[in-house]
């Protein structure tokens, strides 16, 4: 990342700098990890193109890509009028981390999961094949034959038909939670 000279920092701190900032939403106990945060701080950083502390409105849009929203145009300008406030239509690393630490801790993680099983079911026959399986490492480029992909297919395959349907993959992936 850009390091900012002293000056730099200084007014980038008056106007809600990374490093800064509330790390919490309303919601009573919840908070977000401290590799959530890292993502939000990163993501800011990284899409902060110009260096100034704040996000304009096509900064924002890709950092919440980025972090994994699907976001609208109208929502976004929404976002920046509600939060800004001041009419500039910007975002200062306060305001991003506060609308981002909300909406991480609204998401669903079942959601989450049925998305990422949608991205290994590539045919959307609700199920998990091999074919899928293969498909899924040529593109990440992990070599792995057959015989390995059947062996993943038949550790977690419960119902014992050959494949993993979306209640088999829930149940794998909320063991790791």
């Amino acid at each position: 990342m850009a390091t900012r000279s002293a000056a730099g920092s200084a007014t980038a701190a008056s106007r809600g700098a990374p490093g800064r900032g509330p790390t919490s939403s309303s919601a009573p106990g919840k908070a977000l990890t401290d590799d959530q945060r890292a993502e939000v701080r990163e993501a800011f950083e990284l899409f902060d193109t110009d260096k100034d502390g704040i996000l304009d409105y096509h900064e924002v849009k890709v950092a919440m890509r980025a972090l994994g929203f699907d976001v609208k145009k109208a929502e976004v300008l929404k976002l920046l009028r509600d939060a800004g406030g001041n009419g500039a239509m910007t975002l200062a690393y306060a305001d991003f981390v506060a609308i981002m630490t909300e909406k991480l801790l609204a998401r669903d993680p079942r959601d989450e999961l049925r998305k990422a099983f949608a991205l290994f079911d590539g045919d959307r026959r609700g199920k998990i094949t091999v074919r899928d399986l293969r498909r899924v490492a040529k593109e990440v480029g992990e070599p792995l034959d057959d015989d390995e992909l059947q062996c993943m297919i038949d550790e977690f395959d419960l119902d014992g038909d050959g494949e993993i349907d979306e209640n088999e993959f829930l149940s794998i992936m909320e063991d790791d939670f």
